[in-house]
């Protein structure tokens, strides 16, 4: 089995000064390392896990090291996403994908001319019957308990590749993606609505023409070529009714400083000095609500508005949801504190919104009473904590939990 790197060494994580860059601690000294894989990765950066790197094979790059991997509950998630095309290439050459076995590679980086436009794809594959095949590999390192999404990012770049797949197909080519799910629990695989709704919706109409797999495969600390655990099922059902601009959503937000802050009829509100954590929801439009609450001129509606203008933005968290997860959840999880006893409890997006305010309320520091929460029974629906939640596990867990874990529930049962 072939090995990838010569020298594996492990840090721990400390800090990622930029998309390229990762501050580790290794053996007590503080140093940098490049960092090959520019997605966003939150659900995994968390100060103290136990990263892999090497040493840089450029003598005159800028970092000593080169980020390969990190862990996820003390599973070797892979990060060097400069080996991907030779994964994909080792996988398919031992035959190791289900339902691609007749296929082998031929090339690497294939350009294709077509309409007078050049594209270029990771591998060109051929079977017996001399047919071509264009794929491009993809990987993926966004994932929960049982599932993986894909991208953990907005990519219009990515979006308009799949109308490319779909417009050469249409042409008469073979073509389709390879995603590599670097995490072997997954069972399921689906677009990343919550993030990238534009994604999600052009991946549901191009994937039945496309030829396409979603592959779990497990490493281990020596980053030999890797197994494939399961090919992930796509429950493209969720998609019918949760990819829409609907459902909650939590504005992450820093104030510098203490602040004394009329917030409208409410009168006089105090803020600590923190990371604020707000809750809301949004029947329609949910990418527009966000846009406007990361605005700072407006006309003042909502609470927020007013505590908006004296704090900086760090990030707006969409959760895409008709409600169904949580409800189905709830049959077999206890229950959110607001959820018995809310107002209408055929109002879904109330419910999920308050129950989305509930698991924020137990991993924060503090809360602002009365502070968004006029039309329920909620104590508040802004929170705060001393650290950035971006980076704070347990906030990113919640995130998790309400955007991925939910979904297990009409999932899984069809699995």
């Amino acid at each position: 089995m072939k090995v990838l790197y010569d020298t594996i060494l492990k840090a721990t994580y400390t800090g990622r000064p930029n998309r390229f860059v990762v501050t580790l601690d290794l053996n007590g000294e503080s140093v940098l390392a490049h960092l090959p894989n520019p997605g966003r990765m939150w659900e995994l950066l968390f100060t103290g896990v136990t990263m892999y790197i090497v040493p840089h094979d450029k003598p005159d790059a800028k970092t000593k090291y080169r980020v390969v991997g990190i862990e996820r509950d003390g599973i070797v998630i892979m990060l060097d996403t400069n080996y991907s095309n030779d994964v994909a290439q080792h996988l398919i050459e031992n035959k190791l994908i289900p339902g691609w076995e007749q296929w082998r590679v031929v090339r690497r980086e294939y350009t294709v001319k077509l309409h007078g436009a050049t594209s270029r794809f990771d591998l060109l594959l051929t079977n017996d019957d001399g047919e071509e095949f264009l794929l491009e590999v993809k990987s993926c390192t966004l994932f929960s308990k049982t599932g993986a999404m894909f991208p953990d990012a907005i990519t219009e770049r990515g979006r308009k590749h799949l109308l490319h797949l779909r417009e050469l197909q249409n042409e008469g080519y073979h073509t389709g993606v390879l995603f590599l799910v670097q995490w072997d629990q997954a069972q399921w695989f689906l677009p990343d609505y919550h993030t990238d709704l534009e994604f999600a919706t052009t991946f549901k109409e191009v994937a039945p023409l496309l030829d396409w797999k979603a592959v779990a495969v497990a490493w281990d600390e020596t980053f030999t070529m890797p197994t494939v655990t399961r090919e992930c099922t796509y429950p493209s059902y969720v998609l019918d009714s949760e990819a829409h601009d609907s459902g909650v959503y939590i504005m992450v937000m820093h104030l510098d400083h203490e602040l004394d802050l009329e917030i409208g009829s409410k009168g006089m509100m105090h803020f600590k000095a923190g990371y604020y954590m707000y809750v809301g929801s949004a029947k329609a439009n949910l990418t527009k609500r966000i846009e406007r609450h990361k605005r700072k001129r407006k006309k003042m509606h909502w609470h927020l508005d007013y505590f908006r203008g004296h704090c900086e933005m760090i990030a707006g968290v969409p959760i895409r949801t008709s409600g169904l997860p949580l409800e189905s959840w709830s049959l077999t999880h206890e229950p959110y504190p607001s959820m018995p006893s809310m107002p209408d409890p055929d109002d879904v997006d109330v419910s999920v919104e308050c129950a989305l305010a509930d698991a924020v309320r137990a991993i924060s520091e503090w809360d602002v009473p009365k502070f968004g929460c006029s039309d329920c029974d909620c104590t508040s629906h802004l929170f705060g904590m001393t650290e950035n939640p971006i980076h704070n596990k347990a906030f990113m867990d919640v995130v998790e939990e309400f955007r991925m874990n939910q979904l297990d529930s009409i999932i899984v049962e069809n699995l």
